[in-house]
């Protein structure tokens, strides 16, 4: 399969359509059972970060706050 010559022909079509075809392709992937495995680095920055919180439990912020700030920046 060209997967090269398949990009180009997706390339046209709405965004919509693309994110769907995504979607629908990640949906297959995770459907058979596949599952990423996390890089060194990712495991590192979250023990780095678990650390941090356990350094500190009180620098946390609830999901209302996250999402807050989300909206003020916006």
């Amino acid at each position: 399969m060209d997967t090269t010559a398949t990009l180009d022909a997706v390339r046209g079509w709405p965004v919509e359509d693309r994110l769907d075809l995504v979607f629908r392709l990640w949906d297959q992937i995770a459907d058979s059972g596949w599952q990423a495995s996390p890089s060194p680095e990712l495991l590192a920055e979250l023990d780095r970060r678990l650390a941090a919180h356990a350094a500190d439990p009180s620098r946390v912020l609830t999901w209302d706050q996250v999402v807050a700030s989300l909206r003020w920046a916006n």
